[in-house]
């Protein structure tokens, strides 16, 4: 009963800790495949294989009550503490190469997701090409910025010079 009520705590703790927990099926993997999927995800999850009942009440306690119709045969969750895009991504590659391995639903910010958006997740591009791209048209904006600032001086500067020529020609 103590080994129950611990690994009820320690769920609860993975469950308010991560950023995101993305609920898997794994039914006829075997233990080296799982190993293997457990270190594709390790720099951003932990991938643990749970037990349906002791992972619902942990999940209610974390206030979490979209697995309760999803946690039916063998189930693993990954409890992401990095990027959930990338360990989405991960998943779903995995799957694609172990189609044993079923994705069947997710928790990102505080909102409940269905398989097919933990599939749309996947699809997005990694938080540092986002970030990469926002850098990129930051920067084209601010030389377009600059640009219409200078281009006022340089035509002003262009006509004084025409004045002067004009001047020095008619004197």
């Amino acid at each position: 009963m103590a080994t129950k009520e611990a690994t009820v705590a320690e769920l609860t703790g993975l469950f308010q800790s991560s950023a995101a927990v993305l609920l898997t099926e794994y039914r006829g993997l075997t233990v080296a495949k799982l190993k293997e999927l457990r270190s594709n995800i390790r720099g951003d999850a932990s991938y643990a294989v749970v037990k349906n009942t002791l992972t619902k009440i942990a999940a209610n306690k974390a206030g979490i009550s979209a697995f309760d119709d999803q946690l039916a045969g063998p189930s693993a969750i990954a409890f992401v503490h990095g990027d959930p895009v990338a360990v989405a991504k991960a998943l779903r590659d995995f799957a694609k190469a172990n189609p044993l391995l079923v994705v069947k639903g997710g928790y990102v910010d505080g909102k409940p997701l269905t398989a097919g958006e933990v599939s749309k997740l996947a699809e997005l591009e990694s938080r540092e090409v986002l970030l990469a791209k926002l850098a990129g048209a930051f920067t084209a904006s601010l030389y377009g910025a600059a640009y219409l600032f200078n281009a006022p001086l340089s035509k002003a500067v262009r006509t004084v010079d025409a004045l002067r020529a004009k001047h020095e020609s008619a004197a």
